[in-house]
This record gives C-alpha cells, sequence and structure tokens, in this order.
C-alpha cells in the first residue's frame, strides 16, 4: 500500500513540474498546461480516494 501512495504522490510532483515546464515555455494559455493540471487534479483525487478506501477496510489506521 505504501507503495501506491509513493507512486501516486511521485506521479502528481512529475505533473507538477511538467505543469510549470510548460508555463515557462509555452505561456498561460498553452493547452499542455491545461492538460498538466487536468493530469494533477486527477491524480490527487485518485490517491484521496484511495486513501479513503484503505481507511475504511482497516488497512490503515487513524
Amino acid at each position: 500500500m505504501k507503495l501506491v501512495v509513493i507512486v501516486l504522490l511521485l506521479a502528481i510532483i512529475a505533473s507538477l513540474g511538467s505543469g510549470l515546464y510548460y508555463l515557462a515555455k509555452d505561456g498561460q494559455n498553452s493547452p499542455r498546461l491545461l492538460n498538466a493540471l487536468k493530469v494533477r487534479v486527477a491524480l490527487s483525487a485518485v490517491l484521496v480516494l484511495f486513501l479513503v478506501a484503505s481507511y475504511l477496510m482497516g488497512w490503515i489506521g487513524g
């Protein structure tokens, strides 16, 4: 389970880095910047849902 969380966090950080790159290279109205934001939000939502599901199933304590 720890591996899943770490992989998701690394993917979120990678998406954040690519968004920063596209912001610096293409400017504010870049479609690639918007896609990086969409990916980051989706990955964050998946991480939160995974953590909630893990708590409800008893895999992690609270």
